[in-house]
């Protein structure tokens, strides 16, 4: 199909990492006036940063958080603790730099940017970039959340959001989201490309009782019945249960792989994305990085999808890449014990 073709065209520049440079980190880790290892995730990191970029001393100081913002139909089916105006509340937040992740990522050193590609707000708020695709998804409980054309639009504006942050200077990205309702779209897709359950993959989101839970149970079961997703096509997926930001932090992920950009993944919506992303081009792998173990049920079935391990284990569940911020002080930890640190050699060893 014409999505399909377009989508290997986009995808098939992603280069292999590279193990020249993964040989020459490691062997200067090993060096380092330590026992072999004993840095632990710090010596991966750094490891995995110099494949990933080509450079056996890798620079990670220009850190961004991509937040994508967008609204779901199926909200209208009860399955979340908040109306679905709150999106458009939390954007406005977002412009004024008020939001967690906005926070945690001035204290961290990084910076946040914000792009809406499918909020229902008519006027974006200052300070948010629009690249909406269309006014929040279709209640994919009747019916396919959107046309893969659209689903596909949202990767491309993914893509060409990590193109151009590359282009800034950016040397380490986030991945986040704001779209009330989106754990229930998040759980479909989990639960499709991974086999499991709806049970399994299905948490409480923003924190739903014991009535709420069975009834967005019961709401991603019947969206999977109307729908019927092929598993095997990850855009049929995204497009029928999926939602635009999850397509457009996937075409992040495929964009920052083609230009050689890390991505730390936040939460259980950001891995979800992720994993659509490897389903398309699974050479986009290698360039992930997990911050943390979110409290939804899906994250770690999603991350051992993903071969991906961990570095954090705090309980969270907010979503807005505020994980992934936590997250960024283990890589300057990793950057400056590789750069700092004296050799055996230099103590005449």
């Amino acid at each position: 199909m014409q999505e399909k073709e377009k989508l290997k065209e986009w995808t098939e520049g992603i280069p292999s990492v590279d193990a020249g440079a993964e040989r020459k980190a490691r062997a200067h880790m090993d060096q380092l006036t330590k026992p072999r290892g004993a840095l632990g995730e710090l010596e991966t990191i750094w490891i995995r940063l110099a494949g990933i970029t080509g450079q056996t001393q890798p620079q990670i100081g220009n850190k961004r958080v991509a937040v994508f913002c967008g609204d779901h139909g199926v909200t209208a089916e009860g399955v979340s603790a908040y109306p679905a105006e709150v999106t458009g509340l939390m954007m406005e937040n977002f412009s004024r730099g008020k939001a967690a992740v906005h926070v945690l990522a001035r204290r961290f050193g990084a910076r946040v940017t914000v792009v809406d590609v499918g909020s229902r707000l008519e006027n974006v708020p200052d300070g948010v970039m629009d690249r909406k695709v269309r006014r929040g998804t279709a209640n994919m409980a009747q019916g396919p959340a959107m046309s893969r054309e659209e689903a596909l639009e949202s990767i491309r504006i993914g893509m060409e959001t990590a193109e151009r942050l590359k282009k800034e200077g950016v040397q380490l990205a986030a991945t986040g989201e704001m779209g009330i309702g989106n754990t229930t779209p998040a759980a479909a897709v989990a639960g499709i490309l991974t086999g499991k359950s709806v049970e399994r993959m299905t948490g409480r989101g923003t924190g739903l009782d014991d009535a709420g839970l069975k009834r967005k149970r019961e709401v991603i079961r019947a969206s999977l019945e109307v729908n019927r997703p092929d598993p095997t096509d990850p855009l049929d997926v995204l497009a029928k249960v999926g939602g635009l930001e999850m397509g457009a932090m996937a075409g992040f992920v495929l964009g920052a792989a083609r230009h050689r950009l890390p991505v730390v993944l936040d939460g259980v919506i950001s891995t979800v994305a992720a994993l659509v992303a490897v389903r398309i081009a699974p050479q986009s792998q290698p360039y992930l990085f997990a911050s943390h173990l979110s409290v939804e049920p899906a994250h770690g079935v999603l991350l051992e999808e993903l071969d991906l391990q961990p570095l954090i284990t705090a309980g969270m569940r907010l979503g807005e890449g505020s994980g992934a911020v936590l997250a960024f002080p283990l890589f300057d930890a990793a950057e400056t014990a590789a750069r700092e640190m004296a050799t055996f050699s230099e103590l005449g060893r």
